[in-house]
């Protein structure tokens, strides 16, 4: 299924309309894939569309249970779906109403280099924002959970695993965050985007779900957003499911949600959300064993240029200057002399800078395609030799 070319063309593609007439020019930036979907998808997709009535859609309740047969399944932790909210909207837009319904005492503290999209959601609602540099170590980085406990956080709010790195954070790590949220006396929360959690690679253990890892009384510290947009190619229709423990925030974000007229549920977003986690598990197998192939032949290629090999998701967080590339106009550079076109990793955050995110969730023939086009680049030339 992912040793044929596949082709966007037509599709309105974001990632790739940036990329059309530009002499060939192989997008590998924006983070969805250019891999067919789950077959299930598109057959739940057509049996409603078959149907020709598309009005108000109440939220299935079965949706609650399929999540958390979901994490039963994938993750092995249990889930109570009486924490599950079924989002008819983007995780972005989430994470927005989310912070609203906060309404955090303290900064909101995250962690660089991280998905920019945080940063920018915190200065758009007007809430004081604090970045903190990760700690590199041999996985590529680590959380600097003393930083984070001494910003006395009114929210703490990150990827896990990582964007733009797929780094695993540890339970460890994230209890500690979860307790550094619940002691800072500001009513905080730990915030966590799992978008990248299904996409795990196998032999990198298991992810651990943030209110899972913060059980008990610290559960109810946590807020957990996931969606099957990365997992399965399905971000074009927009959907999420947030796991909050705390009862009072669940009220609290289903009323402001209300006063902006959105609901729980949403017609093609549980078509597509039910249809994913209901049969979309062998399709998934498959898919992460590809990516893994991927990583590896990339990694090889590429070499010290990779600053963190990846423990999940589809993304490659490189170096610049082990490119032989200028930290300042990487991403030009690279555009110029391969016809690739990466993500800057300045849109990461202060310690993106110099760095630069590609997307491999590439079919195997455009892989050879751009492992050919890196052969340009003189340190991998050399490596090759």
């Amino acid at each position: 299924m992912f040793d044929q070319p596949f082709d966007r063309t037509g599709t309105d593609s974001t990632k790739w309309a940036t990329a059309e007439g530009r002499g060939g020019v192989i997008a590998l930036g924006l983070a969805d894939m250019d891999l067919p979907g789950p077959p299930a998808v598109a057959a739940a997709l057509a049996a409603r569309a078959a149907h020709p009535a598309y009005g108000y859609t109440r939220a299935d309740p079965r949706g609650r249970e399929l999540v958390a047969d979901w994490y039963r399944a994938r993750h092995r932790v249990g889930i109570d779906p009486d924490w599950v909210l079924l989002l008819p909207f983007s995780p972005r837009t989430a994470l927005r109403l989310l912070l609203e319904a906060l309404a955090p005492a303290g900064p909101v503290v995250l962690p660089t280099p991280e998905w920019g999209g945080f940063a920018e959601i915190c200065r758009a609602a007007g809430l004081p924002l604090r970045e903190l540099p990760l700690t590199p170590d041999e996985h590529g980085y680590r959380l600097p959970v003393e930083e984070f406990a001494r910003s006395r956080p009114g929210a703490i709010v990150l990827s896990s695993p990582n964007n733009p790195t797929g780094r695993l954070w540890s339970r460890a790590e994230i209890r500690a965050l979860a307790e550094i949220a619940a002691a800072s006396g500001t009513g905080g929360v730990l915030l966590a985007d799992e978008l990248h959690g299904d996409l795990l690679h196998p032999d990198h253990g298991l992810h651990h779900p943030v209110a899972v890892d913060a059980a008990g009384d610290l559960a109810r510290h946590t807020v957990t957003l996931n969606s099957v947009g990365k997992t399965f190619n399905a971000s074009g229709i927009p959907s999420c499911f947030a796991l909050v423990p705390d009862p009072v925030l669940r009220s609290r974000l289903t009323t402001l949600m209300a006063g902006f007229g959105l609901w729980e549920g949403g017609l093609l977003e549980q078509t597509v959300q039910q249809a994913a986690l209901r049969d979309g598990g062998p399709w998934l197998d498959a898919l992460v064993r590809h990516l893994v192939t991927v990583r590896e032949r990339l990694t090889g290629v590429l070499g010290e240029a990779v600053v963190a090999v990846p423990q999940a998701s589809f993304l490659l967080w490189l170096d610049a200057a082990r490119l032989g590339l200028p930290a300042g106009d990487a991403r030009a550079a690279l555009l110029e002399r391969c016809g690739l076109e990466l993500s800057d990793g300045a849109a990461f955050g202060p310690a993106g800078r110099g760095r630069l995110r590609l997307n491999y969730a590439v079919p195997a023939p455009l892989l050879e395609q751009v492992v050919a086009r890196l052969g340009r680049l003189e340190t991998v030339t050399e490596r090759a030799r």
